[in-house]
């Protein structure tokens, strides 16, 4: 008789799968047959581990911690406990010895549904690149300067509704509002016209801090417990009617989309970079020039409508860093609470095709792009928008971020 081989095992990783041992991103998932039931999975591969199961069958003395229906608790525990976890989750991955125990706790990705994994306290979205920024002052101010006199002083940013963040595969409905062209004698009232997209990378706050008290840059990471992808939907028509003198509002607060995987900031060791050269002096609390810790990260990510890539934005480049913007956001006093989420604004780069909105992209709809089903400007009923990043891991290896994926869906 042949000798029968041995059945692959899931935790047998394909070498440069970006979702191997080095990544483990977290996130919250229920299974078909207790579709009621959610809980706490790690990412390996193609499989989704149901980590409060592991943890309870390897006497892990944070069972109870992930054990849990949401990321909160595991956020709330702070910096050691993450360190902790992770290692262990490591060393159940990658041992021989747990194998036994490990195996039939993992569940085939596309047999699980994935949920928003953390609940949202308070979200913020930013304006962080300079290319973004320059490219939107020249579309609105062509006779003007392109970035505002504060643009290098601070890290503009707004605040969101938390309410309306959702995790990927959601459909977005087409927000309807007020909206008035320059030539327009009144507003007319209906759906958006120009729905656009903003690739941006989400920040996922883990520790609070106390009202009254900045968190400092150094602070950063006893706060910050990881990062996904954030598609932040903007009525470009309805933003530009309303957002003056006192921003955007109904424009942005229909949708925001996130990835169901939360990558922690220690899979991203090898991806940190130094932003760029900033041309105006910092104030104390912003300045970073001395840090040896790098505030950037590498991340490559790829804007894609109905399966056609459009853009790829480089976020080594973004002015302003995360930790930048956490001190900016605190500096009044304001606390943080577990579950925070702060966007990085639009990712785009010094190419054309490094731009993270349609806006930049088509010029505010004076160059139209290609696609298999025709021109676009602004996203038409029916598109669906795929985001998806990498950045680099240890040993040549890369870091895959959780794709952001929705559909647009008419106005109910």
């Amino acid at each position: 008789m042949p000798e029968q081989s041995t059945p692959a095992s899931p935790l047998d990783v394909p070498e440069g799968d970006p979702f191997g041992p080095h990544n483990l991103p977290y996130g919250v998932f229920s299974t078909a047959d207790a579709p009621e039931r959610r809980r706490v999975g790690v990412r390996i591969g193609g499989h989704v581990l149901d980590a409060g199961a592991a943890a309870l069958a390897l006497g892990s003395p944070y069972a109870q911690l992930l054990a849990q229906p949401s990321l909160n608790p595991l956020l709330a525990a702070g910096r050691t406990a993450w360190r902790d976890v992770r290692r262990a989750l490591t060393a159940w991955l990658t041992s021989p010895a747990h194998r036994e125990d490990i195996e039939p706790l993992l569940h085939p990705l596309g047999a699980v549904t994935l949920h928003l994994p953390y609940e949202v306290a308070d979200y913020v979205d930013f304006y962080a690149s300079e290319h973004h920024a320059t490219n939107v002052g020249r579309i609105f101010r062509p006779d003007g300067d392109a970035l505002t006199p504060n643009w290098k002083h601070l890290p503009i940013g707004y605040h969101g509704r938390s309410g309306t963040v959702v995790v990927s595969g959601t459909d977005v409905v087409r927000p309807s509002g007020q909206r008035k062209a320059p030539t327009d004698p009144a507003p007319v009232f209906g759906p958006s016209v120009k729905l656009d997209i903003e690739a941006e990378v989400g920040f996922v706050v883990g520790t609070p801090s106390e009202l009254g008290r900045p968190v400092a840059l150094a602070d950063f990471r006893d706060h910050v417990f990881g990062l996904s992808l954030l598609n932040d939907w903007s009525a470009r028509d309805i933003q530009a009617w309303e957002y003056v003198p006192l921003g955007p509002f109904l424009g942005k607060s229909f949708t925001t989309s996130v990835s169901a995987w939360v990558t922690p900031l220690e899979a991203l060791e090898a991806a940190r970079v130094a932003p760029p050269v900033r041309d105006l002096p910092l104030l104390p609390y912003l300045d970073d020039a001395d840090d040896e810790d790098p505030g950037g990260f590498d991340l490559r990510i790829s804007v894609a409508i109905n399966g056609q890539v459009v853009a790829e934005p480089p976020f080594a480049g973004m002015y302003w860093t995360a930790a930048q913007q956490l001190a900016h956001m605190t500096v009044n006093g304001a606390s943080l609470r577990t579950g925070d989420l702060y966007g990085s604004g639009t990712v785009s780069g010094p190419e054309t095709g490094q731009r993270g909105s349609l806006l930049e992209l088509t010029w505010n709809g004076r160059d139209p792009i290609e696609l298999a089903e025709g021109k676009r400007t602004f996203l038409e009923d029916g598109d669906e928008v795929t985001l998806t990043a990498w950045a680099p891991g240890p040993d040549g290896t890369r870091v895959g971020l959780g794709e952001v994926t929705g559909r647009i869906v008419a106005a109910g």
